[in-house]
């Protein structure tokens, strides 16, 4: 059933593998081979010495069950596995083919107990998911259909086989083309000396719709948000993707907010909700396992603005205490991206992206306490509005 289900979008040693192991690179992508084929010294680190390494993949001929699916068990892997553990989003695909990509998770487990092998054993129970175990020997790494051990199964070694990283996005995601026309016909970020650019950031349910309306009518301003609207038709879309084509996708917007920034900063001060710093603290809070301490550290390159990217001004930080988060969240009852679904459920991963916030320089977050009032919370911000930018 496992192997049938793996092989309705082809044959297995047709795919190829691509596992997010580093946030800073590429993903390492790797074939099958029934040849033993040497590692390179990135693939030595994904599949080094230490611990067991497992990978499982979600199918569904279903997209919707397949999101699902994926969901559910990325929930569990967060919640259940012990800290030993490293889980790497992953998926693979057949190169030309669409409708191909099978998404799912590569695990590295460095603990002494079962824990992992238990938990794969009923998530392996699924129709729709497919588990690997891989084995080193030497300077070789092979991949087999795992199988626990109360059951019998068919064992076939297929070598690891590294490859080139893979440019097939446009044949994977076909709504990728238009993505990409339309930044070729907005992405335009020059910007001479002109009103300030104030962005206000925060996690879901911190006030910045309310602030940032306030604050443009207060100002006479202009409200953008990023990803900008002429991107809205594509988010569910692409929001069902891993995260390095996630956040590629946001970070395009960026590009795009940035465009509209250097033309509406000419005529009147700018309000922009959301920009570059949402995009690369979730990425970075998405791609680091484990505890807070774990992320990179202050300082980190990771957390530098990009030198292509128009810089605002001036960046407001909204916090409020995670009880009243979710009670607005509970009142507003509106559909919610995967990473805020993930806030709502997993505490670590929330502080993560917090703290990646305030991390991220040149600029960096000025923190607004959001628990007052609507009206005081603009009166504290407008006071650091005149201050900062003397508007």
């Amino acid at each position: 059933m496992l192997k049938r289900a793996m092989f309705r979008c082809g044959q297995l040693s047709s795919r190829v593998f691509a596992v997010e192991f580093d946030l800073r690179t590429q993903p390492l992508y790797f074939t099958l081979s029934s040849n033993p084929q040497e590692l390179h010294h990135a693939h030595r680190q994904l599949f080094g010495d230490d611990g067991k390494l497992f990978s499982l993949h979600v199918h569904s001929d279903s997209r919707i069950e397949k999101a699902q699916t994926h969901a559910e068990i990325k929930h569990k892997l967060s919640v259940t596995l012990s800290r030993d553990c490293d889980v790497f989003e992953s998926s693979s695909f057949i190169p030309d083919v669409k409708n191909s990509v099978v998404k799912g998770f590569f695990i590295r487990d460095k603990s002494t107990t079962t824990l992992s092998e238990d938990i794969l054993k009923t998530l392996q129970q699924s129709k729709s998911v497919c588990v690997f175990s891989y084995k080193r020997e030497g300077q070789y790494c092979w991949q087999e259909l795992w199988s626990p051990v109360d059951q019998v199964q068919e064992s076939v070694r297929q070598y690891i086989t590294p490859a080139a990283a893979a440019e097939h996005c446009t044949d994977i995601i076909p709504e990728s083309k238009e993505v990409l026309k339309l930044v070729d016909e907005q992405l335009e970020t020059s910007r001479a000396d002109g009103f300030p650019v104030i962005v206000i950031e925060g996690l879901d349910a911190t006030g910045k719709t309310t602030l940032t309306e306030a604050l443009r009518e207060s100002l006479n301003a202009t409200l953008l948000k990023s990803p900008p609207q002429c991107l809205a038709p594509f988010r569910q879309r692409f929001d069902s993707e891993p995260p390095l084509i996630r956040r590629a996708f946001y970070a395009l917007g960026n590009y795009i907010t940035a465009a509209h920034i250097g033309k509406e900063s000419l005529r009147a001060p700018v309000i922009v909700d959301r920009y570059w710093h949402s995009t690369a603290a979730y990425a970075i809070a998405t791609a680091v396992g484990g505890r807070v301490e774990n992320l990179p550290k202050p300082g980190s390159e990771l957390y530098r603005w990009p030198e292509d990217l128009l810089q605002p001004n001036l960046v407001l930080l909204l916090t409020v205490c995670p009880e009243e988060r979710l009670r607005r969240l509970r009142d507003r009852g509106q559909d919610k991206t995967v990473e805020e679904a993930e806030l709502e459920i997993n505490q670590l991963f929330r502080l993560k992206v917090e703290e990646a916030y305030k991390r991220i320089q040149n600029p960096a977050c000025i923190i607004v306490d959001a628990s007052p009032s609507p009206q005081e919370v603009l009166q504290q911000v407008q006071h650091l509005i005149r201050n900062k930018c003397h508007l």
